[in-house]
């Protein structure tokens, strides 16, 4: 899913997710911000995980042109 979208699609989810759950216990105030850090979490998590691919992505095609194996070249 793209970075952009899924960004603000979990900070959106959680803020009301966690407002309809807080309604259930009768504290949704409550529960929107529980479920707003858990969106926010959510959202960064996604953002490391993105990062870490990117990052693993770059680094082999940095192996493959120091070896002269290039396909961009």
């Amino acid at each position: 899913m793209a970075l952009g979208f899924s960004f603000p699609l979990c900070i959106t989810l959680g803020f009301f997710l966690g407002r309809w759950i807080g309604g259930w216990f009768g504290h949704p105030a409550t529960g929107q911000w529980v479920g707003l850090v858990w969106g926010i979490s959510a959202a960064f998590w996604e953002l490391y995980k993105v990062n870490r691919r990117l990052t693993r992505r770059d680094e082999a095609e940095l192996k493959r042109a120091q070896e002269g194996k290039d396909p961009h070249a």
